[in-house]
């Protein structure tokens, strides 16, 4: 049996002050809830929903493993051309050009990789003093 998708596809202008957001957002950010449309909706329609404290550290951990894998990703595309380039080359400078490119590369990632052992370190702390 096929499911219903579930498009929203009517809009809810509304406008708030200033007082109005800051309070609402204050309430959002008490919640389990990722996105402000998503808690704003509930509210709205009476829906219940989890009113605990979001873990901002584990969140701002998987926001840095993002970005991680992110560079990580870009260093190891760097690196495979680099190695595919090395089985074309026939003269000596652009082997040296492209060893160059190389350790940029590799200290790019030791930097990234220092970055986020201190960041991690830094969030266990914070843990464990709570």
């Amino acid at each position: 049996m096929k499911e219903k998708k579930n498009t929203r596809n009517k809009w809810l202008h509304l406008r708030l002050t200033e007082e109005e957001y800051r309070q609402l957002n204050k309430a959002f950010v008490t919640t389990t809830e990722r996105k402000l449309s998503d808690y704003s909706r509930k509210i709205l329609l009476g829906k219940p929903m989890i009113g605990s404290y979001r873990n901002l550290t584990t969140e701002a951990l998987v926001t840095e493993f993002a970005q991680l894998i992110k560079t990580l990703n870009g260093i190891g595309n760097n690196f495979n051309q680099v190695v595919h380039k090395l089985h074309t080359l026939n003269h000596l400078k652009e082997l040296t050009a492209l060893f160059t490119a190389y350790e940029m590369d590799r200290r790019t990632l030791l930097k990234e990789i220092q970055e986020m052992k201190d960041f991690m370190n830094k969030c266990a702390g914070q843990w464990l003093q709570s």
